[in-house]
């Protein structure tokens, strides 16, 4: 690929024939079965060269079609596994890689953004792209003063792009649905969409960045890369190596799993309390597990990418961790009563508080045990209880609201979910509710925390 398309008409194009190309195949297919080629063996050929078509134009794109790639990645545990194969291995190249731009682009953008002597701040400078994001690519290099760095370099015009395919994703949301049942695409593109301006402003990013490099200093199972350099559209930081979760997800071992899951369970509720800030980009692309030759409990969670966060000077909202505890001592009128409150039920719904509690319990159940081994059919069972049109679930889930100011702690709670499953780990969940969540343990609890 010669450079990020920027011409709406260009990129609209593409992902318009992204549902022209999946009917094509389903008639394809319809017509290989009436010529007597099993109705299995051509399911799965159709899924796979849907899920390679994702994967292609989506990649290709970058921009806001990558990024809702990426944001959909984390759901494929929803997914039914004769389906999942596919769209797994597809969109989980979307975490990792995607075709880069060519060096003359990235050259031009370093001397704009540093200078006509921008080689001169690095003693080495690798070509080669480590690793591609939505609207940036990543390469190696060594600092001047011997540290080695990762620069991560944003495309030209991807504020252009990333509007125009989230405008033209909107139009088409629908269409997307079955890959991921029970989910509404809709709101996920809306909040990508607005969060457009704080994705390219790197000096937003490297702020939040430098926040938790603080206070994750020394931590003994978080890392964050500290910030060496920052321009309008390049961002220099520590380079940090690592074990990328996606591969601990292809084939890490339990140890690995189990790890990982911890400490990415522990990330989502220590951040907002100990820095005010929610990571909110949470697939597996942005994490590591950094091992070592000694014990599991030594290993600790490498976490990169910080364009997007929510700020939560209060850490995350006490209703969250109080309804969650009454929820877990059945008492549902009192968390009705504080879901009224927060405007999770409008003032015009009336709704049963018991039929409330039973939609809440099975996705609740994780912290109601010590540890909680998640897995793709747990997640499978949520998502299909809750896309079911005939289940009361389905119903009553239709009759929720979900207040703005919730929005992107919701996406960031179930996209780690999502990854817990995919890593199948086994997770002391309570212990980090406990220790971090607000109103979640008893006043006793947490005196003696």
């Amino acid at each position: 690929m010669s450079d990020l398309p920027r011409k709406a008409v260009t990129r609209t194009a593409k992902l318009a024939a992204l549902p022209l190309g999946f009917a094509g195949r389903a008639t394809l297919g319809l017509g290989k079965r009436l010529g007597g080629r099993p109705a299995d063996v051509v399911a799965i050929e159709l899924q796979e060269r849907t899920a390679e078509q994702l994967f292609k134009v989506l990649g290709e794109l970058k921009g806001g079609a990558m990024k809702f790639g990426q944001a959909l990645s984390v759901f494929e545990a929803a997914l039914p596994e004769e389906m999942a194969g596919p769209y797994r291995a597809a969109l989980t190249k979307l975490q990792e890689a995607a075709p880069p731009m060519p060096a003359r682009t990235v050259h031009a953008v370093l001397e704009k953004q540093l200078g006509a002597d921008w080689r001169s701040l690095f003693s080495q400078f690798e070509e080669k792209p480590a690793a591609a994001a939505s609207i940036g690519q990543v390469h190696r290099a060594v600092w001047h003063d011997g540290r080695e760095v990762a620069v991560k370099v944003q495309y030209p015009g991807a504020g252009d792009a990333l509007l125009s395919d989230l405008n033209q994703l909107g139009r088409v949301a629908r269409l997307f649905g079955p890959l991921i049942p029970g989910m509404d695409i809709k709101p996920l593109i809306a909040e990508l969409r607005a969060r457009i301006s704080e994705e390219l402003d790197y000096a937003l990013e490297a702020q939040a960045q430098r926040i938790h490099a603080v206070e994750f200093a020394d931590d003994p199972d978080v890392v964050v890369p500290d910030v060496v350099h920052q321009a309008d559209q390049v961002l220099v930081t520590d380079w940090m190596e690592g074990v990328p979760l996606a591969e601990v997800i292809a084939k890490g071992s339990k140890e690995m799993r189990d790890r990982a899951g911890q400490l990415l369970a522990r990330f989502l509720f220590a951040g907002p309390a100990r820095t005010g800030l929610l990571h909110a980009d949470s697939h597996p692309g942005n994490f590591r597990l950094l091992v070592d030759d000694g014990p599991a409990e030594g290993w600790r969670l490498g976490v990169l990418d910080f364009g997007t966060v929510d700020r939560l000077p209060e850490g995350l909202p006490l209703p969250i961790g109080t309804a969650l505890r009454l929820a877990l001592a059945d008492d549902a009128e009192s968390v009705h009563s504080m879901l009224r409150q927060e405007g999770f039920v409008k003032p015009t719904i009336a709704l049963d508080p018991d039929a409330v509690l039973d939609y809440l319990r099975p996705i609740i159940e994780p912290a109601r045990v010590e540890a909680f081994a998640f897995d793709r059919s747990w997640m499978r069972a949520q998502a299909a209880r809750i896309a079911d049109p005939r289940s009361p679930a389905h119903q009553l889930g239709k009759q929720l609201n979900l207040p703005p100011s919730y929005l992107l702690i919701h996406r960031v709670t179930l996209s780690t979910i999502g990854v817990l499953c995919q890593l199948t780990a086994t997770v002391r969940l309570r212990d980090e509710l406990r220790e971090w969540l607000p109103g979640f343990a008893e006043e006793g609890e947490a005196e003696s925390a």
